[in-house]
């Protein structure tokens, strides 16, 4: 049946249609892959479940775990086009207080399909659980794979400002010249975004929501204009949100009917052009802005002659019961 071309623009389609703009299956990502067809897919973008026993997982031992991703990341590179890529966005799996990095677990399942891993990228957020038997974890990774060597990256897309736009070459046949790239620098392995938290202008119910600007880099480095992104873990809609509001076509499966409801609400917002979202290259908010109340340390005496050194001052949280942090 031939389909209305504003129905395909304007309309989320609740199962895979080719020539759509946005495709939200409710449903096991392994039912949602098998819909599609070979080859199909530029950029699969998704942060799994880390196996944690979140609301929207059951947790299992880690052996199943793995070879249930095992399964999901083969569907994925068979729908992955010649020149796609993947990006697995994971954590550490967490059990008896001891980590495991799963980017490190799930690699062998990407290289047995001959994907080459580009960039290991790590993503930086200020905040989150905070322990006490351990650092508090304040990073996760992206495992950046591509499928040939053939693959789609355009670096200027995503550059952002250079520390130094005014520096000059300082020596040689470019002296005095301009040295960097007046598109802006590289924004290298290590990327800097707030998480979506309660005060953040995307969030909504989901516990572990990423950012669209952090979709947004990708999507725009990754693939060219109508090109699919699929998300298999599609959570509240991020991916298929940036993929839309990037003028590409986006797809993705969720199996917990709030965070269908949800997703499809904010993927129309996104198609309407209405969606709320924090702007790419927005500095991360500094809170020096918001006054003394949360920047003043009433830790600190006034006269610098008593002040406690931080030996001391350890002592004084802990009788007080400031110390006491989750247990992790």
């Amino acid at each position: 049946m031939r389909r209305d071309p504003h129905q395909l623009e304007s309309e989320i389609f609740d199962e895979f249609e080719e020539n759509a703009r946005a495709v939200i299956f409710d449903g096991s990502c392994e039912k949602f892959l098998a819909s599609i067809p070979d080859e199909t897919i530029q950029l699969i973008v998704t942060s799994p479940p880390y196996n944690l026993g979140k609301t929207y997982e059951k947790r299992v031992h880690l052996d199943e775990y793995l070879k249930w991703q095992e399964q999901i990341i083969a569907e994925c590179v068979r729908v992955l086009a010649p020149s796609g890529s993947i990006c697995w966005q994971v954590g550490n799996f967490v059990i008896n207080g001891e980590i495991i990095p799963l980017d490190i677990v799930l690699y062998p399942f990407f290289a047995k399909h001959g994907l080459k891993l580009r960039n290991r990228i790590v993503w930086h957020f200020e905040h989150g659980l905070h322990c006490s038997k351990r650092l508090s974890g304040r990073h996760e990774t992206i495992m950046w794979f591509t499928k040939s060597e053939d693959y789609k990256f355009d670096l200027d897309k995503i550059r952002v400002p250079q520390k130094y736009p005014g520096k000059r070459h300082f020596k040689g046949p470019k002296a005095g010249q301009l040295s960097g790239n007046p598109l802006g620098k590289n924004p290298g392995d290590v990327w800097v975004f707030p998480n979506v938290k309660n005060n953040h202008v995307e969030k909504t119910v989901h516990p572990c929501q990423f950012p669209v600007e952090l979709v947004d880099r990708l999507v725009l480095s990754l693939t060219d204009k109508n090109d699919w992104v699929l998300d298999p873990f599609l959570g509240v809609g991020t991916t298929v949100a940036s993929a839309v509001l990037r003028g590409r076509r986006g797809c993705g499966s969720e199996k917990m009917k709030e965070y269908v409801e949800i997703a499809r609400e904010r993927v129309q917002k996104a198609i309407d052009g209405v969606l709320p979202v924090r702007p790419m290259n927005t500095p991360v908010y500094d809170p020096a802005n918001a006054g003394k109340s949360l920047t003043h340390n009433s830790w600190t005496l006034v006269d610098d002659k008593d002040s406690w050194n931080q030996i001391n001052l350890v002592e004084e949280v802990r009788v007080a019961g400031w110390s006491k942090s989750e247990d992790c």
